[in-house]
């Protein structure tokens, strides 16, 4: 395809889509799916290789949300039979957080539920994330703690928070149909307040709850003005108990092409693949590696997800490599590592990407479920089966799945 060949040639050159291009590639076929997968991969290869970064999630405190965002299983309002908690001590979030660097995972994701962290909650999550450097060494640290006040990314940065993550979600334009407590512009105002202390943004997408096409297009362009370093990808998980439960919209080839769509605007960024693989990619998650460079591993804050070495077999068996503390995750001219950039990013030469999942702080969104149970619906229609709330890990004395 003409189209395809064109798409590759900007990627390579960091050269900007433009909006129809992007939509061309969400209206593309089944039967041409292999070749956009191929086509984008080119361009994730050029920029990372056969590298897949591991990210691991630690939910400081579940559960028990003021804001009213329509796909949290945490809301307010939701009766989602999820684990509720108040805040982990920096010990426990510390021995949490092994689990998943001992499975490979080179960033931990420090979530909490809540419109906005108080000062005093600034506090804590500093000295957790203190406790999690002094303890291991090369560890990123990513905070996910809501809507940021002024100088409260700041103070992270300077406890040792090398990221921050808050999510668009949708386009501008819908973001009222979804969420009413808070604003798109809220968000896009704590984006903005971290990338202005020196932390690395991440902010990313939800995918499935009845948008448009365009809508898709809207926000990931959107992201890419932004210029965040890395942008999750998160696809719906349709909880019981909340207003987005019969909203199962996704098949696996719909969230390849939009997997694919992220690449193609967001060519140099790390895109992360978060809440939802399991659940809507099912089988073909493998080929969503040759997409995106970012996955989380093991479970997500309320949900369970596939298990950590199933996760470490299929990187393995789809041939990739884990990426190690020794590499540096992103281009150099996007200035390689956590929080520095020069230009450059996310399709065109000034914007890009972070890669934490949307859950948690300020209505964040919950992915997960679990994988290999019995294929029991067709394509298109409800898996209620592959979505299992979280059981284990952080707020209970099981041990966590990494």
């Amino acid at each position: 395809m003409d189209l395809l060949n064109t798409l590759v040639d900007k990627g390579l050159r960091r050269e900007p889509l433009s909006r129809a291009e992007a939509l061309a590639v969400l209206g593309t076929s089944d039967d041409e799916l292999l070749d956009v997968v191929a086509a984008a991969g080119k361009v994730r290869r050029h920029w990372f290789g056969h590298r897949v970064k591991l990210n691991y999630l630690v939910n400081l405190k579940s559960g028990l949300c003021p804001e009213d965002c329509s796909y949290c299983s945490q809301r307010l309002g939701s009766t989602a039979g999820i684990l509720k908690y108040t805040w982990l001590k920096p010990d426990q979030a510390s021995e949490a957080a092994a689990a998943g660097l001992a499975g490979g995972a080179k960033r931990v994701c420090l979530v909490a539920s809540g419109r906005g962290p108080t000062d005093r909650d600034v506090d804590r999550v500093a000295g957790t994330i203190k406790t999690i450097k002094e303890q291991n060494e090369g560890v990123e640290v990513c905070a996910c703690l809501g809507l940021l006040s002024d100088g409260q990314a700041e103070r992270l940065r300077e406890a040792g928070a090398d990221a921050y993550n808050h999510n668009l979600n949708t386009s501008e334009s819908t973001y009222g149909e979804i969420t009413t407590t808070h604003t798109y512009a809220d968000r896009v105002d704590t984006v903005q307040k971290a990338h202005a202390a020196g932390l690395s943004a991440c902010s990313g997408l939800i995918a499935g709850m009845g948008e448009s096409d365009e809508d898709l297009v809207d926000v990931v362009f959107s992201l890419r003005e932004l210029d965040p370093d890395s942008v999750p990808v998160n696809f719906l998980i349709p909880f019981e108990g909340t207003p987005l439960a019969k909203e199962w919209n996704l098949t696996p080839q719909r969230c390849l092409r939009i997997l694919a769509m992220v690449r193609f605007v967001c060519p140099d960024v790390e895109v992360r693949i978060a809440g939802g693989r399991e659940v809507h990619l099912r089988t073909m998650q493998p080929l969503a590696l040759h997409l995106a460079n970012s996955i989380f591993l093991g479970d997500y804050l309320t949900s369970e997800g596939q298990a950590g070495k199933a996760d470490l077999e299929m990187i393995a068996d789809a041939g990739f490599e884990v990426e190690g503390t020794d590499r540096v995750t992103l281009p150099e001219h996007r200035g390689g590592g956590c929080g520095g950039r020069e230009s450059a990013g996310c399709g065109s030469h000034e914007a890009a990407g972070c890669g934490s999942p949307e859950g948690a702080g300020c209505g964040s969104h919950e992915g997960g479920g679990v994988c290999g149970s019995p294929a029991e619906a067709p394509a298109g229609e409800a898996r209620t089966d592959l979505v299992s709330v979280r059981r284990r890990g952080a707020g209970t004395d099981l041990a966590p799945n990494a």
